[in-house]
């Protein structure tokens, strides 16, 4: 009975802590939208409009929103306008650093023509003998390779929250390629080496063995009873 109610305890756990977790980001996400509903006039807010509110109607519109500006950006009038606001941005100084900084750091991660984030690599860190897994960022800078031949930047994520970590500079032939996914390699550290990576497809297989031991051990603990 022990080892059957930790079992189906640990794997309702499992179940249920990553539905939660994605409830919880969603009904945020859909909050968050609607709120910036009240942004709008009261007279057209849609519940004014239609007589009752559309949960979700927020996120559409950030949506709908985002996609429209994209498409005005895409054109020509739309680059020459965000080339006018930059050359009016890169003369403030604060606002320069964090706009421009926050621009690098999205294109490095969304532009799929750039090499950034596209690779996972096994490097000695932070010392010889212990290795961190990092991702490639881009080449280095001139100055860099100056002092660092054929380098690259490297940016190394911390467990269990990656979004904070080290940039490196390794050189090419210290930096060992993996064959894993970057998202292989992110669930690998989020989890701190619990998921490797390909074990996903497993999961069923490692249901069964789990199922198989936890009535092996109760079957061994009732044989151990004395009659």
């Amino acid at each position: 009975m022990k080892a059957a109610f930790r079992k189906y305890t640990i794997t309702g756990l499992l179940v249920l802590i990553p539905v939660f977790l994605t409830g919880w980001v969603l009904l945020a996400l859909f909050n968050w939208t609607d709120r910036a509903l009240s942004l709008i006039p009261r007279a057209y807010r849609p519940e004014e409009i239609l007589g009752f509110p559309i949960p979700g109607l927020g996120l559409i519109m950030t949506v709908a929103i985002v996609f429209v500006i994209g498409a005005l950006v895409a054109n020509v009038v739309g680059r020459k306008l965000v080339a006018t606001g930059e050359r009016i941005l890169i003369k403030i100084p604060f606002l320069r650093w964090f706009y421009f900084s926050s621009k690098q750091i999205i294109e490095a991660v969304f532009i799929t023509s750039q090499d950034s984030f596209r690779r996972a690599v096994l490097i000695e860190y932070p010392r010889k003998g212990i290795y961190s897994i990092g991702f490639i960022t881009g080449e280095t800078s001139q100055q860099l390779r100056n002092i660092v031949p054929r380098s690259y930047t490297v940016f190394v994520p911390t467990t269990p929250n990656p979004t904070s970590g080290y940039l490196v500079v390794v050189s090419e032939s210290e930096a060992i390629p993996l064959t894993w996914s970057v998202d292989e390699a992110f669930r690998f550290i989020v989890s701190a080496g619990v998921i490797m990576p390909g074990q996903e497809a497993k999961v069923p297989e490692l249901k069964e063995a789990l199922e198989r031991s936890a009535m092996a051990l109760a079957e061994e603990q009732q044989e151990k009873k004395p009659s």
